[in-house]
């Protein structure tokens, strides 16, 4: 469903900031320690899991202090809405992932079956170890035993935006996490 640009600025104003600005750059600044301490000296490809991992990798990524290779997949569930469906591979990276050390970096764990799919298809792909990194974890049953080896903040099990998250395919600049209002 297809919203305007002022609906979405109205989804805004009512919304619950969950983590300001200043908490999610902390998140940020301690995720990248955590990955500098485990993978620095790995020459690891840094890959950023689009739409929604554009704006914590971009973020985290110059946060890394060690040498590194980026790439990017482009799959999805949510295409614009609020609900997940079935996976759609849009772009596959275009680096060889055969023996490399791989970080992910994606905006949420929700269910993980996104994330899921794109271990598996590292795997696949010859990957000598994977990590994940995800700006927001949300808090619920649905994971299967999903997680990620990194995570910056957990959140209740709402619908979120900012930092990447979208709300109806807006809102990904907001600066800080906030939750939608339950009647919006």
């Amino acid at each position: 469903m297809a919203i305007t640009a002022k609906e979405a600025q109205q989804v805004y104003k009512q919304a619950d900031c969950l983590y300001n600005a200043r908490q999610v750059e902390a998140a940020l600044d301690r995720m990248a320690a955590e990955i500098t301490r485990r993978l620095g000296s790995s020459d690891p490809l840094v890959m950023c899991i689009l739409r929604g991992g554009m704006i914590p990798a971009g973020m985290l990524i110059p946060r890394l202090d060690f040498p590194l290779q980026i790439d990017y997949v482009h799959a999805t569930r949510y295409a614009g809405g609020t609900r997940g469906g079935e996976i759609q591979w849009l772009v596959t990276p275009s680096s060889s992932l055969a023996g490399r050390t791989v970080l992910l970096i994606d905006d949420i764990l929700d269910e993980g079956r996104t994330l899921a799919a794109i271990i598996e298809s590292c795997k696949a792909a010859g990957a000598k170890e994977i990590y994940s990194a995800v700006l927001v974890n949300k808090l619920h049953d649905r994971k299967n035993s999903m997680s990620a080896d990194f995570c910056g903040l957990d959140v209740e099990d709402r619908y979120v935006f900012g930092y990447g998250m979208d709300y109806k395919g807006y809102l990904r600049n907001a600066r800080g996490i906030y939750a939608v209002k339950e009647d919006a």
